[in-house]
């Protein structure tokens, strides 16, 4: 399985496969058309509160990675990430953010998730 998280202002290679972006908000500054996006599951994606939580550095890594976890237990986020496993298992799949710390985020998470199986 090979899944791989880049930021999504980078420009796309061919060894990208499935592009997905995993960030509820549209990356500022980027038309559609650039971006490469294949998918956009926003259901995938941390809670607004999670979110804000975690940029507010009210908490760690670590803490917002276990609560992000919990998070995707919720059976459309459950039956998403799935989808993007079986993808995974066809092809390179590459989740994009606009997170300026990707080994610092909820698509570093998802990742780990996927790769676990």
């Amino acid at each position: 399985m090979s899944v791989r998280v880049r930021r999504i202002y980078e420009a796309p290679e061919a060894g990208d496969g499935l592009r997905v972006l995993v960030d509820r908000l549209w990356p500022r500054g980027l038309s559609k058309d650039a971006a490469h996006v294949d998918e956009w599951p926003k259901a995938l994606t941390p809670s607004t509160e999670l979110r804000r939580w975690y940029h507010a550095g009210e908490g760690s890594y670590e803490e917002f990675a276990r609560r992000y976890e919990a998070e995707l237990a919720d059976p459309e986020a459950a039956r998403l990430l799935d989808g993007v496993r079986e993808s995974a298992d066809r092809g390179p799949v590459t989740l994009l953010t606009a997170s300026k710390d990707p080994e610092h985020s909820h698509a570093t998470v998802l990742a780990g998730l996927l790769r676990r199986g």
